[in-house]
């Protein structure tokens, strides 16, 4: 079973196609003598290490309530 389709309807599909891919072009390469700055390379160090903290800080904190709550229910 095929779906009729206006000849207009195919040639503005092609169209859009068309436009679509031309407007897709490659950004210029940046000049070779002056490379890229970084960005954000400060704040990314600080930012990384601290919700690793924060989990290891609560992790440590876990494990001696749990040890705690074993030795109340031992003694």
């Amino acid at each position: 079973m095929s779906i009729p389709s206006a000849p207009g309807a195919t040639i503005a599909c092609a169209l859009l196609l068309a436009l679509s891919c031309a407007a897709c072009t490659r950004p210029p390469p940046p000049p070779p003598e002056q490379p890229p700055e970084p960005q954000a390379q400060a704040e990314v160090r600080k930012t990384i290490p601290a919700p690793l903290d924060r989990a290891n800080a609560s992790q440590g904190a876990a494990a001696k309530q749990g040890g705690a709550i074993v030795v109340a229910l031992i003694g």
